[in-house]
């Protein structure tokens, strides 16, 4: 008698969940190294329909399977490599290919694809207050100097003689100061840590675009086409349009829900009220 009521309102606080993902989407669109989630409904509990005879209940006959309540089952993150984009900042970095950022944080080493990084007050290399960027040794990267270059195996390279010349150089090369014929004295500073796991299902979605993972992080710097590229950044792998279709749609089916309940309210009412006193 009162199945309407619970179709109806658990389709509303799926769409209202529905929502509340696809505004963290559309939130975080700017949000270098975003992921975007996408969840999935599914029935709570599927129940079979049987006729059986008014007097006789022998030879039961199986009509159809419903189910009373739709419920969220999970929020699933798409791990596609977003666009990339040009900032020229020589603190901002992105990976092409599969891998992330090592962050030493307060809780732990924690890892991400957002590579919009700035040095803290000691030199150290961090993520927006967050914590300190591991280097291949797995210690936090110093750079006490803005006159250096990356290559795309995330080495952090100075050159002492011709620093100036240097920069914006990313292929590693070293080369002779032109201007005086002197060697070139060449600094590294650390390589910047790449890491990957063997099943990205298992990453833990924290905020501020951390992941927490039990899994055993392997190294991949330079491994498997994965590269560093310095003065980029990787966008979010959220399409705007998309979102704001399924937006659109989760909304209409909430409103619909929400009006119908309005109306089953109702005829309910008048059941229990007019027709009751028949």
């Amino acid at each position: 008698m009162y199945q309407g009521f619970y179709n109806l309102t658990s389709g509303m606080l799926t769409q209202q969940r529905r929502l509340n993902v696809i505004s963290n989407n559309m939130v975080n669109i700017q949000t270098a190294g975003y992921k975007k989630d996408t969840m999935t409904a599914t029935t709570f509990q599927e129940e079979m329909l049987i006729r059986t005879g008014k007097y006789n209940k022998d030879n039961p006959t199986d009509l159809a399977t419903t189910s009373k309540i739709v419920a969220a089952d999970q929020t699933y993150t798409n791990y596609e490599q977003g666009a990339f984009e040009q900032t020229d900042d020589i603190y901002d970095f992105a990976i092409g290919g599969n891998g992330w950022f090592s962050i030493q944080t307060e809780g732990g080493v924690r890892y991400t694809r957002d590579g919009s990084f700035s040095v803290d007050q000691e030199g150290y290399l961090e993520l927006n207050g967050l914590g300190r960027v591991l280097g291949a040794d797995d210690q936090p990267i110093r750079i006490p100097t803005e006159n250096f270059y990356v290559d795309k195996a995330g080495n952090i390279i100075v050159d002492s003689t011709a620093a100036a010349e240097k920069t914006g150089k990313a292929d590693g090369t070293e080369q002779n100061n032109a201007a005086n014929g002197t060697e070139n004295q060449v600094t590294s500073y650390g390589q910047i840590k790449l890491v990957d796991f063997q099943d990205l299902t298992q990453l833990h979605k924290e905020d501020n675009g951390l992941y927490s993972t039990n899994q055993a992080a392997t190294v991949v710097n330079g491994a498997d086409g994965t590269q560093l590229m310095w003065t980029m950044l990787e966008k979010a792998n959220v399409d705007m349009v998309d979102e704001m279709s399924i937006m659109i749609s989760s909304q209409r089916a909430l409103q619909g829900a929400a009006q119908m309940l309005k109306m089953y309210d109702s005829v309910m009412a008048k059941a229990s009220s007019d027709v009751g006193r028949l």
